[in-house]
Parts: C-alpha cells; sequence; structure tokens
C-alpha cells in the first residue's frame, strides 16, 4: 500500500469535501456530547437555533462572522501564494489601534478634518499598520529564506505587549476608571448598525464587498495569476519570468491591510475602543475559514458564517443542557482537520499493489 499524486486532482471530492468535513465533524462531536451526559438530538438543534434561529441570533453570528470574514481573507490571499501568515491575530490589533490613534486619540481634536474625510484616513491608517507589520516577515522570506510561521507567530505577542503599553500609557482612557482601554472613537466615526437594535452593523457589508473584489482579483486580475502561479510552483514562475519576490511582497501588503481593517472594523462596528480582550482569536480562526473555504474568498465567507454560527449557538446550547461552550472550539478545530484530510484525498489516492513473491 503507497500513497500517489493523482494526475488530475478529483474535481468530485474538491467539491464534496467541504460537505464531508462537516459531517465527520458533526459526528465526532456528537461522541463528546453524549461523553458530556447530553441528549445529542436536543444539544444539536439548541446549536443551531442559538446561532440561526432567530432574528437576535443571525444578528449576533453576523457581527461575529464580520472580522472573521476578513482574517479569512486575510489568510487565503496569503496561502495562495504560499505565504503562512500566521500573524493576522497582531495585525488585526495593530490595525485597531492605528484607527483610534487616528479617529480616537484627544477626541478626534487634533485633527482639522471633517468626520468624512477622517474616515478613510483612519480605515487606511489601520490598513497600512496591518500591511506594515507582515511586510518585514514577507521581505525576510523572500530574501533571506526566514520562515514566515516562524516570526509572524511571535510578532502576536510583541503586538499584544505594545498594545498593552499603549492601552496603560499615551492611549489610556482617562475616563474609563483605571481599566486599561484606549479612549473611544469620535460617534461620527462609528459604523451604523443594519438592524435597529442589535449589534450587526454595516462592516459587514464591507467585509462582502471586499470578498467579492478579492474574488475578482484572484480569477481575473493579473496579480491574482501570478499569486496562484507563484503558489503552485515559485520557481516555474521565477523561470517564466515572473517577479516572486514583488508578488510575495505584494500579497503581504494586502494580506496584512485586510487583518487591519478586520481590527478598524471591529473597533468602529461594535467597541468603539481597543482593550486586550477585544479578540478572542480571530486572527487565529481565519485561518481555518481560509482552510474550510478552500482558499475561495466567496467560500470564506459562508465558512465565517458557519463557524460564528457555531460559536454563537454553543453559549445557547451550554446553558440549556450544561454542554461546555468548549464544544465550539472542538467543532472548529476538527473540521479543521477533516478539511485538510478531504483536500488531500481530492490530491492524492492510496493504491494496494500485491508484493511479488520469488521463485
Amino acid at each position: 500500500m503507497h500513497i500517489e499524486k493523482r494526475a488530475t486532482p478529483s474535481r468530485r471530492l474538491q467539491l464534496a469535501a467541504p460537505l464531508l468535513a462537516i459531517g465527520f465533524t458533526l459526528l465526532v462531536s456528537s461522541l463528546l456530547v453524549a461523553w458530556a451526559g447530553a441528549p445529542v438530538g436536543k444539544a444539536y438543534a439548541l446549536l443551531l437555533e442559538g446561532g440561526f434561529g432567530s432574528t437576535f441570533a443571525w444578528s449576533e453570528t453576523l457581527t461575529r462572522a464580520t472580522p472573521l470574514i476578513l482574517t479569512g481573507l486575510s489568510a487565503a490571499v496569503a496561502f495562495r501564494a504560499r505565504l503562512f501568515n500566521i500573524g493576522a491575530e497582531g495585525q488585526l490589533y495593530a490595525g485597531a489601534l492605528a484607527a483610534v490613534a487616528i479617529g480616537g486619540l484627544h477626541g478626534g481634536e487634533g485633527f482639522a478634518l471633517h468626520p468624512a474625510l477622517l474616515f478613510p484616513a483612519m480605515m487606511l491608517a489601520a490598513a497600512l499598520a496591518g500591511s506594515a507589520l507582515l511586510l518585514g516577515p514577507a521581505l525576510l522570506k523572500s530574501r533571506l529564506g526566514v520562515d514566515e510561521v516562524v516570526t509572524t507567530l511571535l510578532l502576536n505577542f510583541i503586538v499584544l505587549l505594545f498594545v498593552s503599553m499603549m492601552l496603560d500609557g499615551p492611549m489610556k482612557d482617562p475616563t474609563a476608571m483605571g481599566w486599561p482601554q484606549s479612549v473611544v472613537l469620535q460617534d461620527a466615526l462609528q459604523l451604523d448598525k443594519l438592524i435597529a437594535r442589535t449589534r450587526v452593523h454595516s462592516g459587514l457589508l464591507w467585509a462582502v464587498l471586499l470578498a467579492a473584489l478579492l474574488w475578482a482579483l484572484m480569477k481575473y486580475g493579473t496579480l491574482g495569476l501570478q499569486i496562484r502561479a507563484v503558489g503552485a510552483n515559485a520557481r516555474a514562475a521565477a523561470f517564466a519570468g515572473m517577479p516572486v519576490g514583488w508578488v510575495t511582497v505584494k500579497v503581504a501588503l494586502l494580506s496584512g491591510a485586510l487583518a487591519g481593517l478586520a481590527g478598524a472594523i471591529e473597533v468602529a462596528g461594535r467597541t468603539s475602543y481597543v482593550t486586550l480582550d477585544m479578540s478572542p482569536g480571530y486572527g487565529y480562526s481565519g485561518i481555518v475559514i481560509a482552510m474550510l473555504a478552500a482558499l475561495n474568498p466567496l467560500g470564506v465567507v459562508a465558512a465565517a458564517v458557519f463557524v460564528a454560527g457555531i460559536l454563537v449557538g454553543a453559549d445557547s446550547m451550554s446553558r440549556a443542557v450544561n454542554v461546555p461552550t468548549y464544544i465550539a472550539d472542538v467543532i472548529v478545530a476538527v473540521s479543521l482537520l477533516s478539511m485538510l484530510v478531504a483536500a488531500m484525498a481530492a490530491q492524492y489516492r492510496i493504491v494496494f499493489r500485491r508484493a511479488a513473491h520469488a521463485g
């Protein structure tokens, strides 16, 4: 028995991979729910109802999905070019901090700009902050061959320490009664709510629009062709005359910008200020979402809504049948592993060959 690469990837398995991954994940998770002593059917019904069963449930799911779409896009575009960006969490915080520095520091009084000009300046600052954070690891990879997984991962901790210093220092809100949080954005810079008396905001529309634009870029744009070529075989792309190093830099700028915008939109749409617990791991979850979507920008939107619904619904399920909310993390993790196995099955196959007997 040995594993060999398929001559052509199985299109049927590629299309069925997400469904197979979700089905296997639910099967494994049902064993854990049963082990916890809860009825599996009722637990899953409560999970779906909590994430998708009402207007309020949908609003919470879409609110949670908004930053996940952007971090998922950040991971998807980077992974497509084999730039393994594990630093979206830090880039998100860098973008959030930059947004507040422009739109909230001193209540915005230090800037003689109208909110109509200050808002795009705030978003641009967030995008540039995220891009700058990934640019260094990208240059180290392209010039010196330094593993970007290590550098981007370690930068997450450095950024969080820097954010902590800023929240206890020059950007600390003097009215927060000693709580480590930044100053608040101006009201005019905060995003509008899409549904009254809910938290879902217009940042969702931004995220979906960016997903559509990134899909069009990857499918029809010259840069998209270069990204796919570099990701498929960087040496062949270089032999064909493509500037592999420059493409890597462009991908880093784009990926970091998307993660930075996730932080800015989260601040402008939901929190209005920065805290150290603002993100419950959106940057890391974006990796899972990108893989579940098979690195397809439009698939990222669906995967983000699915993951967000699981996370939101787990709270409702936990309160009703006393199942730990960590089951949501298990579901997300197992779905990622299942997706990787299903994707590998589409590229490779197991071949059984009878051993030849001597004499």
